[in-house]
């Protein structure tokens, strides 16, 4: 390569510096310009808020709203709790469907505190968590209605903290139709079985 044409390169290189710094540059001030995306202009949960007279951002929804998700649900269905408190029946069909699911979330969710039959010596418990009481041996949980199971999963209780952003309210419903079944099927009686169903008990070979 002549002289001429290596000083030639050199000075296009040396055109060509200025425009690489300022091109980079302006791309980084650029990128940089704003926050939009991550900061956006809404307000978060329990955030404060200005625009309203008690200063709260999240405000009680008008009387008769309907759900854009589910329509226009009796309340109860998402509090577990009626004009005459917990709810006593199921908002939903008992199907043999619903306790399957009830039990495979039960399984999933509840039962590493409250064992899979109820009796509250779950997993984390037998490794020093503190005990829950028994489903199936408290009287106070024997009594308890339906929607008492409801309102717990939903808004926690004592140390266990609220499933609602975990569990879906149909799912709820489930687990708490399960559990009364756990009930039913751990302090079951004879005289429980209606007149003239037949009981088959497991045979030795299958019982192994």
């Amino acid at each position: 390569m002549s002289a001429a044409r290596q000083k030639n390169d050199q000075r296009r290189r040396g055109r060509l510096k200025p425009v690489v710094v300022l091109t980079l540059g302006l791309t980084l001030l650029l990128t940089a310009c704003g926050r939009n995306m991550f900061d956006q202009a809404k307000v978060e949960p329990f955030e404060a808020s200005t625009y309203f007279d008690d200063g709260a951002g999240m405000q009680v929804p008008p009387s008769n709203a309907i759900s854009r998700e589910r329509g226009g649900l009796d309340p109860s269905f998402l509090s577990g709790q009626g004009a005459q408190g917990m709810l006593t029946e199921l908002p939903i069909e008992l199907t043999l469907e619903v306790l399957q699911r009830g039990q495979e979330r039960f399984d999933i969710y509840c039962s590493p505190c409250h064992n899979y039959d109820g009796d509250g010596r779950g997993a984390v418990v037998r490794r020093g968590f503190p005990q829950p009481p028994s489903f199936i041996h408290e009287p106070r949980l024997l009594a308890a209605p339906v929607g008492y199971f409801y309102n717990a999963i939903t808004n926690g209780f004592g140390r266990m903290f609220s499933y609602a952003s975990r569990i879906a309210p149909e799912d709820r419903w489930a687990i708490s139709a399960y559990v009364k079944a756990l009930q039913l099927s751990q302090n079951a009686d004879p005289s429980d079985i209606p007149e003239g169903a037949e009981v088959t008990l497991p045979t030795t070979e299958a019982a192994r």
